[in-house]
């Protein structure tokens, strides 16, 4: 193959307040899985930087679950589509596509034989359904709920029994198969977030939004006892997870805790703290193996240690949202991936590992629409919070100082050497010297969007949506127009010089990448066709002899500058969305990211 992927970075679970989310284990205890968007994600529990993601919905996704056997998974989405389909295969193929119900399905449960499924959520008519996985005929009915149910659980043992929760506050209970309705139980005040069955089915544990756990007989649906007495928690309660030897729970709420009950004793043993922000809010968990897993309202993935309770093992960072800009640093020979995404989040990445982390202090409250690094290893980026920002990636900490406000909202930023900086912005061109507002233009006769600086010479290019390129040189403290433009195809939507400053690439909206020869007056040199859709980002190789595109078309294109027609195509770089901006690590690795909030790594074979 002359590419393959390398590496995913994958993204964070999707998240809303007040909203349970489900985490999905593997039968085998190796994998863990969740949804962001139109994905879901499945990962590696022992190395979360080992992922694969599953991109054939159509909508988007909202539960995941593994069946017993560890051969499938079944996914359901906001429209109502479950397709169950194969984890043993790269591929992934669709075994089963069904409609259980029309409207978002919340929640799923496998029998233990793997041949039977229940699916609950909003539906119109109905909000549950329960069928054989290979043919979808109806194995019972799930009755007895006059609002959205928002959970189900089937019992892993023989006699099967059926329990769901529902924003009506009442559990109900099935006998079956055939599922056969049987009572309600009205024992929550609350929404019921979370309903499930102990791996040895004796029992099972409701849990609502009043803060309270009910256990339960598996076979007769009696009331036990509540957890912990009273309350089990000062919050909602959002998730519950077993151990595999059914004698203790692990809890999560949105009191900022997470609790290991000890079912027997009828006490908590363990009270896992995990902040002070609303943002710690807990609301999904799940027990594998040894391995206790909850997720905070951040989307951020915690690694909960017994013997430390303050202090989780490790926390899985990232990106939720889509991610609009990346750059590459290099740094003692390790290779740095900076990216910034729609919520103003910057996470930075080491491409070797995929280890990540966030920088420390307040940054960007929107969008972040641009970044690059300047000489003194600074991150230069713009916001649509009408910033442009330098954060120091040596102490990696926001400064509140190093944050310039512009009077309009910039779009994209260049950085130049000597301090220099060029933001493109909404009517306006800027130029920052140290970190200072020092010109700004802004009776221009064309709408600037993006803008590149020639290292050495000190040109600054932007690129107008009216298909042209102007030339301004910096000097001193000012911004002068060359007097000189020159044409794309269409509205201009990105340009990078190479990296020897030989070239200019020039990327439109009309589905062209045009490359210019900066020694020879900035002569066309070439024009690149190939994209199906406007063209979004372009990115140079080290080598200075091939570039890669991305676009609207979630399509990414390796050009070699001297054949045009040698191009090398990467269809569905990113499935389903766009590809919002390109890098190279290195001469043979491209790194992709895009609005499926990951980002990818592949490995480029030159003819």
């Amino acid at each position: 193959m002359p590419y393959e992927i390398k590496k995913v970075f994958a993204s964070l679970p999707q998240v809303e307040r007040g909203v349970a989310k489900v985490i999905g284990g593997d039968p085998k205890g190796n994998n863990f899985l969740y949804t962001n968007g139109k994905c879901v994600i499945i990962r590696n529990i022992e190395n979360p930087a080992i992922a694969d993601v599953y991109t054939e919905h159509a909508h988007q996704v909202v539960v995941a679950k593994y069946a017993p056997s560890g051969f499938y998974i079944a996914s359901g989405d906001v429209s109502g589509k479950l397709r169950i389909w194969d984890t043993t295969q790269k591929e992934h193929l669709l075994k089963y596509e069904y409609q259980p119900f029309a409207g978002r399905i919340k929640d799923i449960a496998w029998t233990e034989d793997s041949k039977r499924i229940a699916a609950v959520g909003e539906g119109r008519e109905k909000f549950g359904s329960v069928f054989l996985w290979d043919s979808g005929s109806s194995v019972g009915e799930i009755t007895g709920h006059n609002k959205v149910i928002n959970t189900v659980d089937l019992k892993q043992t023989r006699p099967y029994r059926l329990v769901t929760g529902s924003d009506d506050n009442c559990s109900a209970f099935f006998e079956g198969p055939p599922f056969k309705f049987k009572f309600t139980i009205s024992d929550h005040a609350r929404f019921v977030n979370c309903v499930r069955f102990s791996p040895d089915g004796n029992r099972f544990a409701s849990a609502s939004a009043d803060g309270q756990i009910f256990l339960y007989d598996g076979k007769t649906g009696e009331k036990v006892c509540a957890l912990g007495g009273a309350k089990a928690h000062d919050g909602g309660i959002y998730a519950i997870s077993w151990s595999a030897d059914s004698a203790h729970l692990l809890s999560s709420s949105g009191d900022k805790t997470a609790k290991i009950w000890d079912v027997a004793a009828n006490a908590a043993v363990t009270t896992f703290k995990l902040g002070s922000d609303v943002l710690d809010q807990q609301l999904g968990c799940l027990w594998q193996k040894e391995y206790l897993l909850s997720i905070s309202l951040s989307g951020y993935i915690n690694y909960l240690d017994k013997n430390n309770p303050n202090k989780p093992l490790r926390v899985i960072k990232g990106h939720s949202k889509s991610i609009q800009c990346m750059t590459i640093h290099k740094n003692d020979g390790r290779s740095q991936i900076f990216t910034g995404s729609h919520d103003g989040h910057i996470n930075y990445w080491d491409a070797e590992t995929g280890e990540n982390n966030t920088f420390t202090g307040k940054g960007h409250s929107n969008q972040v629409s641009s970044m690059a690094m300047d000489d003194s290893n600074q991150l230069v980026t713009c916001s649509m919070d009408d910033t442009v920002r330098y954060t120091n990636v040596t102490s990696k900490d926001y400064s509140s100082k190093d944050a310039i406000k512009l009077d309009v909202q910039p779009k994209c930023v260049a950085v130049g050497s000597g301090g220099y900086a060029v933001a493109v912005c909404i009517g306006q061109i800027v130029l920052l010297k140290d970190k200072k507002n020092v010109f700004v233009i802004d009776s221009l006769e064309y709408e600037p969007e993006v803008v590149a600086i020639h290292k050495a010479t000190g040109t600054a290019a932007v690129g107008g949506a009216d298909g042209k390129v102007y030339l301004y040189s910096i000097q001193g403290n000012t911004l002068k127009d060359e007097g000189k433009t020159l044409s794309a195809k269409g509205a201009v939507t990105s340009l990078a010089y190479s990296h020897d400053g030989a070239y200019l690439a020039v990327s439109d909206a009309n589905k062209v990448v045009t490359v210019f020869n900066v020694a020879d007056g900035y002569a066309e040199q070439n024009s690149f066709y190939g994209h199906h859709a406007k063209v979004v980002c372009v990115a140079w190789s080290p080598d200075n002899e091939h570039f890669a595109s991305g676009g609207m078309d979630m399509m990414v294109f390796v050009w070699t500058l001297s054949d045009p027609d040698a191009r090398l195509k990467m269809p569905d770089a990113h499935r389903l969305h766009h590809v919002s901006s390109l890098a190279w690590v290195d001469e043979r690795t491209l790194t992709t990211v895009s609005h499926d909030a990951c980002v990818k790594q592949w490995t480029i074979a030159f003819k």
